[in-house]
């Protein structure tokens, strides 16, 4: 027998079975909602357009996010987006791939303003460190996710749309790890990134 606890009062409540015995749920709310209300959800932005590094390199710009060796937590990264805010010019006129990469970061600086995802809230209980340029330590390249070139800005409104990647638990931060952007080869200034996160106790 399965006993069911009401979030809202704490008491036990009643469960429903089919004709199969299958128990049968109703989803209410959106998937994030819960962490959200508990504050436990927070999102960086570049604060402008940067210019990206070539490769898994150990001097490196763009977006990261650290979690801090010895914070107790583990950070579940949700969602990673880009966008152009100009044609990318990319070294020798190629295209290049975007990406992330995993390291630690040898000094974790916040320089760059978190949001808690519950809006008008302080983001002050996060432990992540998010910067825009910093030395990475032992980068590894984790995945490959869209490529950017010389975008037409004459035809439309935006060079591009905005890439978005959600890795559905694929990517979660230990105490003492870092993931950064990635692009095979340097660029100018022209990209804006965006991470979302979950912070949970070990």
């Amino acid at each position: 027998m399965i006993t069911l606890r009401s979030r809202d009062t704490s008491s036990a409540v009643q469960g429903e079975a089919d004709q199969y015995n299958q128990m049968i749920v109703s989803a209410q709310g959106a998937k994030f909602q819960e962490a959200v209300l508990d504050g436990r959800m927070f999102s960086v932005a570049n604060a402008t357009k940067v210019a990206t590094t070539a490769g898994v390199t150990t001097t490196w710009t763009g977006l990261a996010i650290s979690n801090p060796t010895g914070s107790g937590k583990n950070v579940i990264v949700h969602e990673f987006g880009y966008a152009l805010m100009i044609a990318a010019v990319v070294a020798a006129g190629n295209d290049a791939l975007v990406g992330l990469q995993t390291a630690s970061i040898a000094t974790p600086v916040s320089a760059l303003t978190k949001q808690n995802c519950l809006d008008g809230c302080s983001a002050d209980s996060s432990v992540v460190y998010a910067d825009d340029g910093a030395t990475l330590v032992g980068p590894v390249l984790k995945k490959m996710l869209s490529s950017l070139g010389e975008e037409d800005t004459a035809t439309g409104l935006f060079p591009a749309p905005p890439s978005v990647y959600r890795p559905n638990g694929a990517l979660i931060l230990p105490p003492g790890r870092t993931v950064a952007t990635y692009t095979t080869l340097a660029t100018t200034a022209c990209l804006v990134f965006h991470f979302v996160w979950e912070e949970i106790d070990e």
